[in-house]
């Protein structure tokens, strides 16, 4: 992170007009992701430096300006934001602060994610509604306010009270919405936020009426006027006055009922009817609230828990290149770090030039970024309309980063053709000991990097024969009596792995740990796969034209170093059950929910045990979906596609049979 006066500046003046288009003009072009990100920076150079704090400081003010066509309303008290956490970390961290001062139990509510509302009723009847807009003045959407349905115009109780909630649009109004608009050769709106904070903005009530809106009501700022004593309390009396309080609310005792809370709805939100951005999380007891107090933009008493960005924005610094264990040579994206799905990505694969080329990407871009498979960090797309003159053009490298060897193309991607590369070499010595692999616990990379430099590992081979320097190790940096000795006794448990471990470590091209048990399952033992024709190895489900040849091509010029291993003492069989199940042999499962009385590991095991696929979607091809507690939305599309469906129960009693 870049500590100076410029970049805070910089930052200000990015997330200032950042307000005003989210707040203003209802057309942000930065994402939630990418606003948090900013503004967590400039929080932490402000904290280091207090002395460059500007009076028009974003930090300073919870929201954006108020548009001049709505009349202006003074909130009686202010409409504050919450702070933010992103991990479980975070989450424990908010508790142990809190708990410094109050032993609390928290409610946990859905963040609705929409537009924030004040109502204000005088003797039961509804007099003005207002948004929330820089948090001390907002604007005058009464005559909108009163066209969505699900806020009462005349409350149960003839009081005066002001409730505070959340306007939204649901799913399928918001579709529709976009149908309509469509069909009118309209422009469509972007997500269901936007189109719900443009409809309450609307001159002309019968658009807003038009528009379907809806609200949840979570907050009652002046509980002391009715006696109440808890916010969980609150929530239930503006329900009895005839307020809409969301169903999932939950009062829960400790942190760890928190975070299951969480667990539950990150798994089921797609399946609600409206969108949620997070968890809200707060001190249930007024008095305890009072006395954790507020900053000058939150309360302390409070925090939201954001979801994981399944796709976020940031500026593609720089391309640099990497070479495989294979020898194939990919492009990778140098970012400016950002948060997606609870890790900090600042790099992301490219894949290979025509990839690059297809998406049009250039050095200097805005682009969004996702996890493959929610592993791999991915560009997805270029957001063209943010280029400003100053971007790239990519180009492919033509030799190799390491040994500058000339690339050769084969297919769609570059290869270093160079066998004696050290990256290639290093590549393959991590990928043989690494965890799916042979699994030799200790060798992390930069060990194996070492040996290589220092000697003692050229090949696969070489783990098998360095018994023969023991003495010589324990006298190298680092390293001694104890630490060497357990390096050794890994090197000799792996020779009892079952034979996909060792297929997969081979680095056969295309085959992969999947691929690898496959194999292993249908021959047992490498003399029989060693001596497979490549019309025997298409016949098999799931191995295809490319993989057969690569499995003929590999064994037939590496033969001499599965006769090295062998004579290392390696076992060369299948250690696992062949034990086929009509029921699960060659069909697909899904698994979704927890499952109590075995572990979704152990599930996946047992069926591929039995001849069956575990896949992480739901498709047409998918055979059965098995539910346990809490399942998500891969249940209802198994429903909605007719798909055979298993409790635990009856998944148990079938592999007991």
């Amino acid at each position: 992170m870049v500590i100076n006066m410029d970049r805070m500046n910089e930052l200000i003046e990015l997330i200032n007009q950042a307000n005003y288009e989210y707040y203003v003009l209802d057309n942000p072009t930065l994402t939630d992701q990418e606003y948090d990100r900013y503004m967590q920076e400039l929080i932490k150079i402000e904290q280091m430096h207090p002395e460059w704090i500007r009076n028009d400081s974003p930090t300073k003010r919870v929201g954006g300006d108020v548009i001049s066509k709505f009349k202006k309303i003074v909130h009686k008290k202010p409409m504050l934001s919450l702070s933010n956490v992103f991990n479980e970390e975070e989450i424990r961290l908010f508790d142990e602060k809190i708990k410094k001062e109050v032993i609390p139990n928290y409610v946990c509510e859905l963040k609705i994610d929409g537009l924030s509302v004040s109502l204000l009723y005088e003797k039961g009847k509804l007099i003005r509604g207002a948004t929330r807009g820089d948090g001390i003045t907002g604007e005058d959407i009464t005559h909108n306010v009163k066209t969505i349905k699900t806020i009462p115009l005349v409350l149960k109780k003839p009081i005066d009270i002001e409730v505070r909630g959340e306007i939204y649009m649901s799913k399928k109004n918001f579709d529709d919405l976009n149908q309509i608009r469509k069909s009118k050769g309209e422009e469509l709106l972007a997500n269901p936020r936007n189109a719900a904070a443009g409809s309450v903005r609307q001159l002309d009530s019968k658009i807003a009426a038009s528009r379907n809106l809806e609200c949840f009501i979570y907050h009652l700022p002046n509980p002391d006027d009715f006696g109440i004593k808890t916010h969980y309390e609150s929530l239930q009396f503006m329900k009895d006055l005839g307020f809409n309080v969301n169903p999932n609310i939950e009062l829960v005792e400790n942190i760890d009922e928190v975070i299951k809370y969480i667990f539950k709805w990150t798994e089921q939100r797609e399946i609600l009817p409206y969108e949620i951005d997070g968890i809200v999380i707060k001190t249930n007891d007024f008095k305890q609230q009072a006395i954790l107090g507020f900053t000058s933009k939150c309360p302390k008493w409070a925090t939201a828990y954001k979801f994981p960005a399944l796709e976020v924005l940031t500026k593609l610094k720089d391309i640099i290149f990497t070479v495989g264990r294979t020898g194939q040579v990919t492009p990778n994206a140098v970012l400016e770090p950002v948060r997606l799905m609870g890790s900090i990505i600042s790099r992301a694969t490219l894949h290979n030039e025509d990839y690059v080329l297809s998406k049009h990407i250039k050095i200097g871009d805005v682009v969004a970024i996702r996890k493959a498979g929610d592993v791999i960090p991915e560009v997805v797309s270029v957001k063209k309309e943010r280029r400003n003159g100053t971007e790239r053009t990519f180009v492919m490298a033509d030799v190799c980063p390491i040994c500058h060897t000339k690339l050769e193309k084969k297919d769609t991607a570059y290869y270093c053709v160079n066998d004696k590369c050290d990256k290639k070499i290093i590549e393959n010595l991590i990928h043989f000991v690494s965890r799916d692999a042979m699994y030799i616990e200790g060798f992390g990379e930069r060990i194996v990097e070492d040996f290589y430099n220092m000697g003692y590992l050229k090949s696969i081979l070489d783990f098998y024969e360095l018994a023969k320097y023991k003495e010589e190790l324990k006298e190298l940096e680092g390293f001694g009596d104890k630490s060497i000795n357990n390096l050794l006794e890994n090197i000799e448990k792996s020779k009892s792995n079952s034979l996909e471990r060792l297929l997969f470590g081979l680095g056969i091209r295309y085959v992969g740990k999947q691929t690898s048990k496959i194999l292993a399952k249908n021959y047992i033992n490498i003399d029989s796969l060693m001596n497979a024709s490549y019309e025997e190895l298409i016949s098999i489900k799931d191995i295809g034209e490319a993989i057969a040849k690569s499995v003929v091509e590999y064994f037939n010029n590496n033969q001499k170093i599965i006769e090295k291993l062998k004579s290392y003492g390696l076992n060369m069989s299948y250690l696992g059950k062949i034990n086929i199940n009509e029921e699960f042999n060659n069909k697909t499962f899904v698994l979704t929910g927890t499952l109590s009385e075995i572990t979704r590991n152990e599930a996946k095991e047992i069926i591929e045990q039995l001849g069956g696929h575990v896949s992480s979607s739901v498709s047409q091809k998918t055979s059965v979906v098995i539910v346990g507690e809490s399942p998500g939305s891969k249940y209802s599309t198994a429903l909605n596609l007719g798909i055979s469906i298993w409790n635990e129960e009856e998944f148990l009693n079938k592999i007991k049979k």
